[in-house]
């Protein structure tokens, strides 16, 4: 089951990637997902809150969420850049 779910989530990226480089809607969609998940992670991590994974015994540390927390405010400002601040170039025909 855990290499269908691996090959699942590469998938899934792949598609999400090629929607985000081809348009500038889904990059600020991005954009502001990363911000909300990066301030959640954030959140979890000053208050300390430890989050159990639902069909595992699994749970995620604060310091886990801190590291999360910085890599979604890396893709937000990777996002917010390049759908909102960069001009798109004009297609000449």
């Amino acid at each position: 089951m855990l290499p269908i779910l691996i090959a699942a989530a590469i998938v899934w990226g792949v598609v999400t990637l090629y929607f985000a480089v081809r348009s500038r809607e889904v990059r600020k969609f991005l954009a502001g997902a990363f911000f909300v998940s990066g301030g959640i992670q954030f959140y979890f991590y000053i208050a300390k809150i430890s989050i159990p994974l639902p069909p595992t015994s699994l749970v995620q540390t604060p310091d886990v969420s801190l590291v999360r927390s910085i890599v979604h405010f890396v893709l937000f400002l990777i996002c917010f850049y390049f759908g909102f601040i960069k001009k798109p170039k004009s297609s000449r025909k």
